[in-house]
Order: structure tokens, then C-alpha cells, then sequence
């Protein structure tokens, strides 16, 4: 691993795409502690303390862990890329159900570009929408008994502070996704992830913080955990990462024959290839839409004084029964869904039999479709439980140790599954840089395989 890493290093091409992808991973950095203008940052960090005391959480936790802790701060990267990445995911669900978007995504290089398009203005308008709201919720939440004690957040409210921080935040949002765009094109690529898990893994600093007074021997009155215990949280957070990159790349391979033809005085086809069908097929996103339904009650509670809408919130806080079987039952269906809207075994069928190619043993069309969407649906059952676990185990850790929730969330959830993920593309990436110029790859044996 560290010869590859050194290697790395020794081809000028590569060296200056890493260059370039570490100095606009610290260009984002740095933008987010620029502050938003017109706030009173000690009251709107006084506020996020406090909900993040609570068990339930809010959709706001959500875009804070995207944007690297931005949105408790209201910086100029407040909502992160959190826009871009509602806007791709309702592109491409759009395009499985319009058919002018399916035929312009069939298109190839033009129809993506097309695709990218409509997401960047996807974005700008979820930008707009989202910082209006944002401004709205900070402009009355001093106001609200509940909040009261935190004083005026916004210095001075009104539609100029509105639009202010529209313009603002929906303009950091679009740096943010052409800085992606940058690492992506001149970079080692995974622009956009790359800048996610940068402000998940810039969370590390703090939770090791957290962590060390836990433990800390110069503190006997906050230590409440024992160095077995520690012991313990290492060996399951080394179990964890194992776990997740096993099922991130794991796959069930279908062996697919092409029948050989005579063209003129060619021949085509005879070869023996397959089809890789993942285990994890949905990945973070599963868990992203459980997550948004699931904490949407007690974020709205936050701000209707109604006593009966507060009471049903209050059963579906972090750690009830509740919560916990409604979340994995929400992941087990986002699981399904998002696997029926990105695999569709009737084109797959159709294509195999279009160019002569069939499964050993099954016959081409229908019946074909039919085997793979048996597998397919083995398959996401297995991926969706696992993943329903490893998003509910943070809770459980927490539970069990007694450790705050920054701490457990990094054995499981959406940010472990977030830095495998994209950290396995990368490497990757870099190998296949390495290989190409005549050097040995990070293993020994084998190549190192991504999600894709």
C-alpha cells in the first residue's frame, strides 16, 4: 500500500491531478467557516447544540454531516452539495418514468450532457427554494418559546437579509458543484463524493475529541468509559469497515453465452462473458430517503406548537422501538424501489437477445427477465438488510455505551458507508493510473475493485 502510494507520486500526470484535488478539497474547506452576513453566530450555534442534544435529531443534522458542519455555522457552504445531489436523484428517477428523458439519457454523450444540464438547474432552483426556508426558520425560531433563550439569531430581519442569503447559499452550492466538476475533469475524478466524504471526514477531529474525554485520565469525573471498552469499539469499527467493503463490491456474477455469427467473412460473438448484479445496488441512498421521512415529523415539531403532532414526533425519536423498526422497514423498501428504478431485467434481456446472447440454461426473452428479476430480488433482500443494520447499529452503539452520537455515527450509517464507498473508487482510480504507466497496483495479488 505504501509503495503504490509512493508510486504515485513518480508519474508527473498523476502527481498533478492528486496536486490539484487536495488544493480544491482546501479551497472547500476553507469556505466553509466563511460566514453568512447578518448572523449572530454564538445564538446559532447555541441552537444547534441543543438540537443535537435531542434523541430525534432533524433533516438539518443531515445537511450539516454533507456540509462538513457548515450548516451549524450558516457559512456560505451551508447547504453543501446537498442540492446537487436531490436534484441527480430526481433526474434519474425522472428519467425511468418520462420517456422524452429516457430517449435524450439513450442519446450517449450528448443526451448526458443534456442530463447534467437540467441537473445544474435542478439544483439552483432546490438552492433558491431551500436557503428561502432556511432564512425563514432562522429569522422566527428566536422568536418561538421553545428557542427563546437564544436570543435574535438574525440581526436584521426582513426580505433584504431573505434574499441575501438566498443569493448566498445558492451561490456557494454552485461553486460547490463546480469545484466537483473541476476535480472530476482535472482531477483524480469523484468530484462530488470526494467533497462529501472531505466534510464527513472533517467531522473526525471532534468526535476523537468527544472520544478522548470519555476516556481521558486527567478527567475523573467525565471518564466513562473503560480502556476494555475502547478495545472493544476499535474491534467493532475495524469489523464494520470489513463488512462494508465486503458488500460494497460484492456481486453475483450471471454467465452469459453470445452465439457465434458469420458476417460477410467475419465472425462475431462466441465469447463467454457475465453480468454483474450487485448486492448493494441502492448504496447511501436508501438510507438518505429513510432518513429525510423518518426525521421530518420531529423537524416540523420543532416549529408547530400543536400538542398531538409533538407527541406522535416524540415516539419516533433516536433509540425507541418505533423508530428503529420503521427506519430499517423504510430502508428495506427504499432498497426495492430504488433497485426497480435503476435495473430493469426486461432491457437487459432484450439486449442479450438482440446481439445472440442468452444465460446457459435459460431460454432468451421473457423467460430470461424473469430468472434475473428472481435474482435480483434475492439479491436486494440480502443488500437491504444489511444495510437496515449497519444504519441502525450507530443508535445501538449509542445506546450501549453510552457514547454522544457524533461518536457512534461512525460505526455505521450514512458516513461509513459514504467513505468505503468512495474511498475504494479512488484507490481504484489511482491503480488504474499506476498499472497503465508500468507499476505494481496497492495489492500484491489481484486488482483492487471499486463499487462500479
Amino acid at each position: 500500500m505504501l509503495k503504490g502510494l509512493v508510486n504515485s507520486f513518480k508519474i508527473p500526470d498523476l502527481k498533478r491531478k492528486i496536486f490539484i484535488t487536495l488544493s480544491l478539497l482546501v479551497i472547500y474547506r476553507l469556505g466553509c467557516f466563511i460566514p453568512t452576513p447578518g448572523i449572530n453566530s454564538q445564538a446559532l450555534a447555541n441552537l444547534f447544540n441543543k438540537l443535537q442534544q435531542s434523541q430525534g435529531g432533524s433533516l438539518f443534522g443531515i445537511i450539516n454531516m454533507f456540509s462538513g458542519g457548515a450548516m451549524e455555522k450558516l457559512t456560505i457552504f451551508a447547504l453543501g452539495i446537498m442540492p446537487y445531489i436531490s436534484a441527480s436523484i430526481i433526474l434519474q428517477l425522472l428519467t425511468a418514468v418520462i420517456p422524452a428523458l429516457e430517449k435524450i439519457a439513450k442519446e450517449g454523450r450528448a443526451g448526458h450532457q443534456k442530463i447534467n444540464q437540467y441537473t445544474r438547474l435542478g439544483t439552483v432552483f432546490l438552492s433558491l427554494v431551500q436557503s428561502y426556508f432556511i432564512a425563514i426558520w432562522i429569522e422566527n425560531v428566536g422568536r418561538s418559546g421553545q428557542f427563546f433563550e437564544f436570543g435574535r439569531i438574525v440581526t436584521s430581519p426582513g426580505w433584504a437579509f431573505r434574499l441575501l442569503t438566498m443569493i448566498t447559499l445558492t451561490s456557494g452550492t454552485i461553486f460547490i458543484m463546480w469545484l466537483g466538476e473541476q476535480i472530476q475533469e482535472r482531477g483524480i475524478g469523484n468530484g462530488i463524493s470526494l467533497i462529501i466524504t472531505a466534510g464527513i471526514v472533517s467531522r473526525i477531529p471532534t468526535a476523537l475529541n468527544q472520544l478522548w474525554i470519555l476516556i481521558s485520565p486527567f478527567s475523573p469525573q467525565a471518564r466513562t468509559l473503560s480502556p476494555f471498552t475502547v478495545l472493544i469499539m476499535a474491534a467493532l469499527l475495524i469489523g464494520v469497515i470489513f463488512a462494508v467493503t465486503a458488500i460494497t463490491q460484492a456481486q453475483r456474477k450471471i454467465p452469459v453465452q453470445y452465439a457465434r455469427r458469420v458476417v460477410g467473412r467475419k465472425i462475431y460473438g462466441g465469447q463467454s462473458t457475465y453480468i454483474p448484479l450487485k448486492v448493494d445496488q441502492s448504496g447511501v441512498i436508501a438510507i438518505i430517503f429513510a432518513q429525510s421521512i423518518i426525521l421530518f415529523p420531529a423537524t416540523i415539531a420543532a416549529f408547530i406548537p400543536n400538542p398531538v403532532f409533538q407527541r406522535f414526533a416524540s415516539s419516533l425519536t433516536r433509540g425507541s422501538g418505533l423508530y428503529t423498526a420503521l427506519f430499517a422497514l423504510l430502508i428495506v423498501f427504499f432498497c426495492y424501489f430504488y433497485t426497480a428504478i435503476v435495473f430493469n431485467p426486461i432491457d437487459i434481456s432484450e439486449n442479450m437477445k438482440k446481439y445472440g446472447g442468452f444465460i446457459p440454461g435459460i431460454r432468451p426473452g421473457v423467460p430470461t427477465a424473469e430468472f434475473l428479476d428472481f435474482v435480483m430480488t434475492r439479491l436486494t433482500l440480502a443488500g437491504a438488510l444489511f444495510i437496515a443494520f449497519i444504519a441502525i447499529f450507530p443508535d445501538l452503539i449509542m445506546a450501549w455505551l453510552n457514547i454522544p452520537y457524533l461518536v457512534a455515527s461512525f460505526f455505521g450509517g450514512t458516513g461509513i458507508l459514504i467513505i468505503v464507498g468512495v474511498m475504494l473508487d479512488t484507490l481504484r482510480q489511482i491503480e488504474s493510473n499506476l498499472i497503465m504507466h508500468n507499476y505494481d497496483g496497492f495489492m500484491k495479488t489481484g486488482r483492487l475493485k471499486g463499487r462500479r
